[in-house]
């Protein structure tokens, strides 16, 4: 995937367009320097653009490398921990191995409590586990 700048500088490389055309005798709309501006990039219109610079400047969880400090939900309990392995599997999806600051409870019943300090998951490209509890609540959400 081609990476685009961010949407804010791409309107700030139309601002400037504009008011160079401006400044040579040629005044545009700033919509039609936005569409100068997606033709620069290669692109058949801005909104194209803007969607294509959205989309490649979206968290992803390629940004999720071993070694990271990571955030989320496991078993809807919020943890903080660090990224100990990560593998990409067919499909897409990637198995991780987190290991939480603190060990997170994963019973819900008040008069037990089972601890997990570390953790082997697979989730997708959004970083939300396929896996879900009997109440649809995926078992780990990560924050990316």
């Amino acid at each position: 995937m081609t990476a685009y700048p961010s949407i804010d500088e791409l309107k700030s490389q139309a601002k400037r367009l504009r008011q160079a055309m401006t400044e040579r005798g040629t005044s545009i709309a700033h919509g039609a320097a936005l569409e100068l501006v997606a033709q620069q990039y290669g692109v058949r219109d801005w909104n194209t653009l803007s969607a294509l610079a959205a989309k490649t400047n979206m968290p992803s969880l390629a940004a999720i490398t071993v070694g990271a400090r990571i955030r989320g939900r496991y078993l809807n309990q919020p943890f903080t921990g660090k990224v100990l392995a990560m593998a990409a599997l067919p499909g897409g999806d990637h198995k991780i191995t987190i290991h939480f600051d603190e060990p997170v409870d994963v019973v819900t019943f008040e008069s037990f409590s089972a601890f997990r300090q570390r953790i082997n998951a697979q989730v997708d490209e959004n970083g939300i586990s396929p896996r879900k509890t009997s109440n649809g609540v995926p078992h780990l959400v990560l924050d990316i």
